[in-house]
């Protein structure tokens, strides 16, 4: 033990000493955790839908007011949208030339037949370059011009079913609780296993290592010594984002913290194991860093929930997610800031993130095992 302890406090000196290695620490980390909260957003606004209302009735008009009041779209002027003064202005026209995402074509009966008790019918073009957004403007369309129909009496309102829907944990639809707590996963995988990947190959390429392959220390308490030196500096980096989150973005525990705090634990354990393991399997720092940042960053960000769900990732990709630390901890995150359920909605996460953590620390070991000068 007194020789992990020596290793860690060595790691630790060296760490304060190295400017370049601290602002990776924290100054990265805050810079992610801004653009993940502040520029990613997975809920298209302000839509730009350009009309043409040719009936120009106050019937028209209140439809068209009615789109616009649910602040999903911003409008296009159709006189500057379609100006082109070598063709004649058509519908597809701002379509073709990304000015719109929607068109709608509201025609000069629309009022009248309506009034007669028949159905009248307006064109709409939709941008379907992007399928999400696309379904987003068809949904809210269908969905404006019901309650439209009903809100004018044309449309009876004594329906035999009716739904009531409540959104719950989020009724606010705050995108930052479900982004934020995903990135904390993402920062709290990415960055402790990078600066665990640069300590062991700096020590390669200075040559100190050979001082501890020529000592009596072992490859276990080499490789304990430094990842207990970088598991306290990841929850230095733990309590400075999640700090940051709660100033910045309002995020509050709820329900009970004990899975979060253990869970958190046991996933920086994993991570600098995993930078560990690449650093014993890299020569050169630029070497470790693309391959923690090639591997652990992209698994992280495309195979974990983060952004796209787990139901939409493919097989056999879809197996290739299960052993991705990332995934098991999201759950984590966003159950104590969003949910609330406790260990019964996350039971399972810290028992895979533990055995992800000791196959990262076998493999090191075997590794650094093999490097080391027989005794």
């Amino acid at each position: 033990m007194k020789k992990i302890w020596t290793q860690c406090t060595k790691e630790l000196a060296q760490f304060k000493r190295d400017r370049l290695t601290v602002a990776l620490a924290f100054l990265l980390p805050l810079v992610y955790l801004l653009i993940y909260g502040f520029a990613m957003r997975l809920e298209i606004k302000a839509i730009p839908l350009a009309i043409q209302d040719l009936d120009r009735s106050p019937l028209s008009r209140t439809y068209i007011e009615r789109l616009f009041a649910t602040n999903q779209f911003q409008a296009v002027p159709w006189d500057n949208s379609f100006s082109n003064p070598n063709a004649i202005a058509t519908p597809d026209y701002a379509i073709d030339r990304g000015i719109a995402k929607a068109v709608m074509v509201i025609p000069p009966d629309f009022t009248r037949r309506i009034e007669s008790g028949k159905t009248s019918t307006f064109q709409v073009l939709v941008d379907g370059t992007d399928v999400n957004n696309a379904r987003v403007i068809e949904n809210t369309i269908r969905a404006t011009t019901d309650f439209f129909l009903q809100s004018v009496g044309l449309q009876p309102t004594n329906q035999l079913v009716a739904a009531r829907v409540r959104l719950w944990f989020n009724p606010g639809r705050k995108e930052s609780l479900y982004l934020v707590p995903g990135a904390y996963a993402l920062i709290l995988w990415v960055y402790p296993s990078l600066l665990a990947a640069l300590a062991m190959t700096r020590e390669k390429e200075q040559g100190t290592i050979i001082q501890a392959y020529a000592a009596s220390i072992s490859a276990a308490e080499l490789l304990l010594g430094k990842g207990l030196a970088y598991i306290l500096i990841a929850i230095g980096q733990t309590l400075f984002i999640m700090l940051l989150g709660s100033l910045i973005f309002g995020l509050r525990l709820v329900g009970n913290p004990t899975p979060l705090f253990i869970a958190t634990l046991i996933f920086l354990m994993s991570s600098v194991m995993f930078g560990l393991y690449f650093g014993v399997r890299s020569t050169t720092q630029a070497e470790a860093t693309q391959k923690v940042l090639s591997i652990g960053y992209l698994t992280g960000l495309l195979l974990s929930g983060f952004i796209y769900p787990l139901s939409n990732i493919p097989f056999p990709l879809s197996l290739i997610s299960h052993l991705v630390p990332v995934r098991y901890y999201i759950d984590v995150t966003r159950d104590a800031f969003l949910r609330g359920t406790g260990w019964s909605g996350v039971w399972f996460a810290p028992l895979a993130l533990a055995l992800l953590g000791v196959l990262f620390f076998i493999g090191s070991w075997r590794g650094l095992r093999k490097m080391q000068l027989p005794e």
